[in-house]
C-alpha cells in the first residue's frame, strides 16, 4: 500500500483530521485539488463559533458544545484569535413564541451560559443596540476566531508530523481493491488502506456511502463595512426576521464589522436590511460585497463502510467551523479501533512560532526588527503588514503559493485599499521566493495570473 489513510478534502475538516491522526504511527496523505488548503473558508477569516444555543437539531447542537470547547483549547495552543465576546439573538416574532422554542430548545439540549433577557439587561450588555425589541436571548460563551488560521495549523502541524499534503491533485476516482482502496487522482494513482472523505457532496463511488443527504442550500449576503462614530456595538448580533430569513452582525476587527443576510430566494426586502442594526449605512463605508452558499443540513460521519476502509463526512453545515474539531476527534476513534493503530513517542504539537506586528507592542516590535530587518519595511499600511511576516507566510510548512495565500495568512490586502497598493509587492516578494517569473504568479488558482505581460513586450497599444 502506499498509504495506510488518505483524506480526500484539505478543508477545514480534512486539515482537523490530519491533525488529530497525525499523532500515530501511520503513513497518511491529503489530496486536495486547489493550491492551498481550507479553501472553504471566507476570505475574510472571522467565524462565529456556535455554543449549540442556536441550533434546532440535537446532533448540531451537541457537537457545536464540544466543538466551541475543543476550538477554545487549540487557539490558545497554537495562538490564533480566539475571542469570547458572547451573542445576542433578537427576533421580530411580538409572541416571543420563535424566542421560546429557541431557549427552550438549548436547555434541553444542556447548553450552559444561555438566558433570557428583558429590555433592560438587553441595553446593559449592549448599550449601543438601536433596535427596539423587549427580549432576547443572551448566550455568553458564542466567540469570534480566525478559522484560517485555526486550519493552516492544523494542517503545519501535521505536516511537521508527517503527513504528506498533496496539493493541485483532483480526485478522479476510488476503486475498491483487496483491503483497500485504489485512488486515481489527474496526476497519480495510489492505493490506501482506509480513505476519509471530507468533500462535501463528492461520493466517487455510490458502493463506498449508504447515507445520502438532500442538501437545501441557502445564500448568505455578506457586507463588509468600516466601523463609523458612534458604532460601539461589541457582541455578535443576530436578528431572527422569521424562520427562513435572518441576519447578523459580527465585529471582525476594531474597524469592520461583517454583516451577513441570510434570505431565502422569495424573500422581497435584502437592501433595507443591514440599516436595522447599523444604522445610516452609507456606500463609502462598504469594502466588499460577496456571498457564500451553506447548508442546514445535519453533518455527520457516515462510517456504515468502515470494516471496509471507507469513512465519509456528510453534509456542509453553516456551523462546519464549529463542528470540526469534534468530528475530527470522533473520526479519530473509529480509524484508532478500525486500524489498532499506536501513538507517536515523538510526536510534535505545537506550531511554529509567528509574529503578527499588530498584535504586538513596539518593544517587541523594535526587537523583532534588531534580529531582521525585513520586519521593519511595512508594506500594508492598513494593516501594518511587514515584508518579513509575508516571507515568514512564504516558507512556513505548507506555505502560501498564491498572492489569496499570503493574503490569507497575514491579513494584507484586506484593508480599506483592498489590495491596491500591496498587490504588486506581494506579487514581487513571491516571485523572489519562490523563484518563478512575477508573469507565473496567480491570485488564487490555475490560470489566475494577475499579469498578463512585461509593457515593453507589447509591440502596440
Amino acid at each position: 500500500m502506499d498509504y495506510d489513510v488518505l483524506i480526500l478534502g484539505g478543508g477545514i475538516i480534512g486539515c482537523a483530521v490530519a491533525y488529530e491522526l497525525s499523532k500515530y504511527n501511520i503513513n497518511i496523505a491529503l489530496i486536495e485539488k486547489g493550491y492551498d488548503v481550507a479553501n472553504d473558508i471566507s476570505f475574510a477569516n472571522t467565524a462565529v463559533v456556535y455554543d449549540g444555543s442556536e441550533s434546532s437539531s440535537s446532533k448540531m447542537a451537541l457537537l457545536e458544545k464540544r466543538g466551541i470547547d475543543i476550538i477554545r483549547k487549540h487557539c490558545k495552543k497554537f495562538n490564533v484569535r480566539y475571542n469570547k465576546i458572547g451573542s445576542l439573538r433578537i427576533f421580530l416574532d411580538e409572541s416571543n413564541e420563535l424566542l421560546n422554542k429557541v431557549y427552550s430548545d438549548s436547555v434541553d439540549h444542556g447548553i450552559d451560559g444561555v438566558r433570557i433577557i428583558d429590555s433592560n439587561e438587553l441595553y446593559n450588555v449592549e448599550p449601543s443596540l438601536n433596535l427596539e425589541e423587549n427580549k432576547a436571548i443572551y448566550s455568553e460563551n458564542t466567540s469570534i476566531i480566525s478559522p484560517y488560521n485555526l486550519a493552516v495549523s492544523y494542517a503545519e502541524i501535521a505536516v511537521d508530523n508527517g503527513v504528506n499534503f498533496r496539493l493541485e491533485e483532483e480526485v478522479i476516482d476510488i476503486k475498491t481493491i483487496s483491503k483497500g482502496f485504489r485512488v486515481t487522482t489527474n496526476k497519480n494513482k495510489f492505493t490506501c488502506k482506509l480513505v476519509i472523505n471530507t468533500i462535501p457532496n463528492e461520493s466517487f463511488n455510490d458502493m463506498c456511502s449508504n447515507v445520502t443527504s438532500e442538501m437545501k442550500n441557502k445564500k448568505v449576503r455578506c457586507i463588509i463595512v468600516k466601523k463609523s462614530i458612534g458604532d460601539n456595538l461589541k457582541k455578535i448580533i443576530i436578528e431572527d426576521i422569521d424562520e427562513e430569513n435572518s441576519m447578523i452582525k459580527v465585529p471582525i476587527s476594531e474597524n469592520e464589522n461583517l454583516i451577513g443576510i441570510k434570505i431565502s430566494d422569495n424573500f422581497s426586502s435584502k437592501l433595507e436590511l443591514p440599516e436595522r442594526i447599523l444604522k445610516n449605512i452609507k456606500k463609502e463605508s462598504i469594502i466588499n460585497i460577496f456571498t457564500e452558499v451553506y447548508s442546514e443540513n445535519d453533518m455527520l460521519i457516515d462510517d456504515s463502510n468502515l470494516e471496509a476502509g471507507y469513512i465519509k463526512v456528510v453534509g456542509n453545515h453553516y456551523a462546519k467551523i464549529s463542528v470540526a474539531p469534534a468530528i475530527a476527534q470522533d473520526i479519530e476513534k473509529k480509524v484508532k479501533v478500525s486500524m489498532n493503530i499506536t501513538k507517536k513517542k515523538d510526536y510534535i504539537d505545537k506550531k511554529r512560532e509567528t509574529y503578527i506586528f499588530r498584535e504586538m507592542t513596539k518593544d517587541q516590535i523594535n526587537r523583532i526588527i534588531s534580529l531582521d530587518k525585513r520586519y521593519g519595511n511595512i508594506i500594508c499600511n492598513c494593516n501594518n503588514i511587514s515584508e518579513g511576516e509575508i516571507i515568514d507566510s512564504i516558507r512556513r510548512p505548507l506555505g502560501a503559493r498564491t498572492v489569496e495565500g499570503v493574503k490569507r495568512r497575514t491579513g494584507i490586502g484586506l484593508g480599506n485599499c483592498n489590495g491596491s497598493n500591496c498587490n504588486i509587492k506581494i506579487i514581487k516578494i513571491l516571485a523572489r521566493e519562490m523563484d518563478k517569473s512575477a508573469l507565473d504568479i496567480v491570485d488564487d488558482s490555475m490560470d489566475s495570473q494577475i499579469l498578463v505581460g512585461r509593457i515593453k513586450e507589447f509591440n502596440e497599444i
